[in-house]
């Protein structure tokens, strides 16, 4: 980057600055805080930013889900762990790993983060963090809302003196309050006795999590340099947490402001800057129609959570019935180069049910509700705009979720699951899976009723030595799901077709066939990717794909050619195929 360059940067970032603080009043002029911050992330000239909606992915990239401290062995740091797991069975299978916030933390399992700069000493050490991003990808939230109440920078506001002291966010009781969007039933404010009196601290999700205020650039800057240190540590895909809350205004939503779009857009600026290939993904369980926004001109987030995928899909396995996932798939827009979703159907949180509105029913909600709750999952609750309490997300495995339908649970549960992923690992975008999906972990009884959080039921913690024994039986239903899982993975990575940008119609084939189309970008490889959805046999007629007849035809998953195109492929009860022109290797 030319100094010409250097000129330019610090202009965008200038005038990003100037929409973001547009109505704050500064002490200091937007030229020389976007100099300041250019400074604090350490662009130079030799930084050179990559072109316009570059994708930084490809058909090769499945990212693993998992907290620092899913998998325990004694005497061994859970971090040395997870490397080791990923080194025996992840091998070249999964190239990215998210590990889940591992910082110093008081509650909500680390996203109440009490120091941005550590390694929670309990998981291990920055050098454990290092190893695990020289292997793999390394995917890190930076948990930009809030903060815990036991971090040194509330401590300081409550002194009233020292870094902190006028970070956070409040408001006064009396305060029209009214339109605010949040995901808990909990009081917004939390009375805090300070040097300075009694103040009332804004928490979107608990009294231990209190608001950052970023009105005050002071707040922005810490975060330039929370990420410059991130990537120096090897993160290359930062997840923004709940990053749509981050603006408040008092008497608005709080919710999606434009400020916020614009501090994400600024921090994309900087980070592409100095590291050409990092990539942002916001996590913002909210309505669909909200949720991409978040794209902005492929100059927002790189990818989006695929929020509503988890809801529509299990909807559709439990009740046999593709028609609100295929109308969802259809109204979905493509998405253009620089960009991408990044697509899960399990994550530590619940199923979100925000996601689902105008996309289910309310029956078909309640129905849903009620078949998780029967399967033994909880449910946990918001305040609406309206003041009613209602559903936010289903609290349980997938493994357990997917256990029957509507009708309760059958012998199907295994080939269900196995569906669930051959769908979403055919998708547009970036596979996330999470490791008790990739595992096939039950519900966690125990650790719900130890916790009494609703989210414990699904963050189960593995003896390692335990799963390793369970690993090695060939027949142990979790080593059946990893084996299957894994093989599955393979066969995507291999396909071209599957490249995240590629080519994706849906295909119309009744309501009991959920099917899609997939085209590589070079066009050469086409591939149908088709799942029985029901408990019964059903037919597939080929002839309804219009496969070209003078090309061959082979299913990946089978790994056969398809050899008469006039017959019909009968499949088992959620069985799939991915029919494609491609001989598998």
């Amino acid at each position: 980057m030319t100094i010409d360059g250097m000129q330019a940067l610090a202009q965008k970032v200038s005038q990003q600055l100037a929409v973001i603080y547009d109505d704050v009043d500064l002490h200091c002029t937007y030229d020389d805080l976007a100099e300041r911050l250019i400074s604090e992330m350490r662009i130079g000239p030799s930084d050179t930013p990559p072109a316009p909606f570059s994708n930084h992915w490809s058909e090769q990239d499945v990212i693993m889900i998992t907290y620092g401290d899913s998998l325990l062995k004694q005497n061994e740091k859970p971090l040395q762990t997870l490397h080791h797991f990923s080194e025996n069975y992840l091998q070249d299978h999964i190239n990215s790993i998210h590990i889940l916030p591992f910082f110093p933390y008081s509650s909500d399992d680390g996203f109440s983060v009490i120091d941005y700069s550590s390694v929670n000493e309990s998981l291990g050490d920055w050098q454990d963090i290092n190893r695990i991003a020289d292997a793999k990808k390394l995917m890190a939230d930076l948990v930009i809302n809030h903060c815990s109440s036991r971090s040194l920078w509330f401590e300081n506001f409550i002194k009233g003196e020292g870094q902190g002291h006028d970070y956070f966010f409040t408001a006064e009781p009396e305060d029209d309050l009214s339109q605010v969007v949040r995901p808990r039933t909990s009081p917004l404010l939390r009375k805090t006795g300070t040097a300075d009196g009694e103040k009332y601290v804004w928490c979107t999700f608990s009294h231990d999590q209190v608001d950052l205020d970023f009105r005050n650039p002071e707040v922005l800057s810490q975060f330039v340099k929370i990420l410059r240190q991130y990537l120096d540590n090897g993160v290359r895909i930062f997840r923004m947490d709940a990053v749509a809350f981050l603006w408040k205004i008092v008497g608005s939503s709080s919710i999606n402001l434009p400020q916020t779009h614009e501090v994400v857009r600024l921090l994309r600026t900087l980070i592409e800057h100095a590291q050409p290939d990092a990539v942002i993904i916001t996590e913002t369980n909210i309505p669909n129609t909200q949720n991409l926004t978040y794209f902005g001109n492929a100059n927002e987030a790189h990818c989006i959570y695929n929020f509503s995928l988890p809801p529509l899909l299990i909807n559709t396995l439990i009740t046999g019935n593709c028609l609100y996932l295929k109308r969802w798939l259809m109204s979905m827009p493509p998405a253009q180069d620089g960009t991408t979703y990044f697509n899960f159907i399990a994550s530590h949180d619940g199923i979100g049910l925000r996601p689902a509105e105008g996309l289910l029913s309310d029956q078909e909600i309640s129905t849903l509700i009620n078949t998780m709750k029967s399967f033994g999952g909880a449910i946990s609750w918001r305040t609406s705009e309206t003041g009613e309490q209602k559903a936010y997300e289903m609290n349980i495995s997938l493994f357990d979720a997917l256990q029957g339908t509507t009708n309760g649970p059958d012998k199907w549960g295994m080939p269900r699951f196995i569906c669930a992923h051959t769908i979403m690992l055919a998708l547009e975008g970036i596979p996330g899976i999470y490791i008790h999906s990739l595992l096939g972990t039950r519900n966690d009884y125990e650790k719900l009723k130890n916790t009494h959080h609703n989210r414990a039921i699904n963050r189960h913690r593995w003896d390692y030595t335990a799963l390793q024994e369970k690993l090695a039986d060939a027949s142990n239903p979790h080593a059946i799901v990893l084996e299957q899982m894994l093989a599955l993975i393979d066969k995507r990575t291999a396909q071209k077709a599957f490249h995240p940008n590629a080519t994706q119609f849906t295909l119309h084939l009744g309501l009991n066939l959920f099917g899609f189309w997939r085209q590589s970008q070079d066009r050469r490889q086409s591939i149908f990717c088709v799942s029985n959805i029901t408990d019964q046999e059903i037919e597939l007629p080929i002839s309804e794909l219009n496969l070209i007849i003078t090309e061959s035809w082979y299913d990946l998953i089978i790994g056969i050619e398809i050899t008469d195109l006039t017959q019909a492929l009968l499949l088992s009860p959620y069985q799939s195929v991915w029919i494609t022109n491609v001989k598998p290797s």
